[in-house]
């Protein structure tokens, strides 16, 4: 992959797509995200779509609710959601060890008999984060069963139900999963089951090996800023997205992506008792369910959703309320750690178009 480096002043362009006063709020906190995160910035929410900054280097574009990037554990989401139809359809019981239905496959430093199809949704099964030394295909793509494999090796971040640590590998098994019981691959049994009923058409599992977003795209990049200079290198494409599967892979879009969400909180997309499970979280003050994050909201009430980077230079956050409203976020650069954060623009947003 030919990779652009780029090293450009720090004065960004703010451009609002959608008409805004000077002063607006939403604005306001968009560009002070921006001026921490990627060289451009956009939220999608019900006052229209905001840009600050630029969607590539180089250029002055705004980015728009149409853009495709990678959405990296947003990803999750989508693949909590078909186990949780299958919990519906009666195929898989949340509280049932994940070796009745993946015997031998937990294996290891981990206990199949022990950890459950819940603990592994809600980052309880104290499985490890990361896979480190799985064997990739000669093409160089992986398939889900040596990433799992790979990992059955790597020390426990805790003992099953003790903590609740992220778990990108609890994703993958639940994968292999999916893939178990309905007897597709499970980009195959997320696409038939939420992408097309929902009408998602700009939202993509990618095949292994197809590293390209679809056009119109949002380029990815990594790296940082020393004072005002910016030094940026674009990794758009930069790394195998079969490595990340059902924990990371998908593509999609800012408006796509709150079409998702609040179908699944409005209950269009899995049973009332199955959304009450996911919304349920983990410890007395919790905020995590089962892939879905429960934050407060300034204005009171709370928002649901999940955010998702990758390495491939993009981070995102789509929040929801319970009343419909919604706000996506997305930064060209996988800066998770700004302030204001990606949270704060989307409570802006949200509380700017009341209740």
């Amino acid at each position: 992959m030919k990779r652009l480096i780029a090293i450009v002043a720090g004065v960004a362009l703010a451009i609002s797509v959608a008409p805004a006063k000077a002063d607006d709020a939403v604005q306001t906190v968009l560009n002070q995200f921006q001026a921490q995160a990627g060289p451009g910035a956009a939220v999608h929410f019900g006052g229209g779509t905001r840009s600050a900054g630029t969607a590539k280097i180089h250029e002055q574009r705004a980015i728009t609710a149409a853009d495709h990037f990678r959405i990296g554990s947003q990803t999750k989401t989508f693949t909590a959601v078909v186990v949780l139809q299958l919990v519906d359809e009666g195929r898989v019981e949340l509280d049932a060890p994940i070796s009745r239905y993946l015997p031998g496959v937990v294996n290891g430093n981990y206990n199949g008999d022990v950890i459950t199809v819940r603990q592994l949704l809600q980052h309880t099964s104290g499985m490890v984060n990361y896979v480190r030394d799985a064997r990739a295909n000669p093409d160089g793509t992986y398939s889900l069963a040596e990433l799992v494999r790979s990992a059955m090796d790597e020390p426990a971040q805790a003992a099953p139900g003790a903590a609740q640590l992220y778990s990108n590998v609890a994703y993958l098994v639940l994968g292999l999963l999916i893939e178990q019981l309905t007897g597709k691959q499970a980009a195959d049994a997320i696409t038939e089951r939420i992408i097309s009923p929902l009408g998602l058409t700009q939202t993509k599992f990618p095949a292994p090996g197809n590293r390209a977003l679809p056009n119109p795209f949002l380029p990815g990049y990594i790296g940082g800023r020393l004072g005002p200079i910016f030094f940026w290198t674009e990794a758009t494409t930069a790394i195998e997205l079969s490595f990340w599967s059902t924990a990371g892979a998908m593509s999609s879009t800012l408006d796509d992506l709150q079409r998702f969400y609040r179908a699944l909180i409005g209950g269009q997309v899995v049973s009332p008792a199955a959304l009450a499970e996911m919304k349920t979280t983990w410890g007395q003050n919790g905020t995590y369910g089962l892939a879905l994050v429960k934050l407060p909201l300034t204005c009171g009430g709370v928002a649901w959703g999940h955010n998702g980077a990758l390495p491939t230079g993009h981070h995102s956050f789509t929040l929801v309320t319970d009343d419909g409203r919604y706000a996506s976020v997305v930064t060209n650069n996988n800066g998770m750690n700004s302030k204001p954060s990606s949270f704060d623009v989307a409570d802006k947003a949200l509380c700017s178009t009341g209740s």
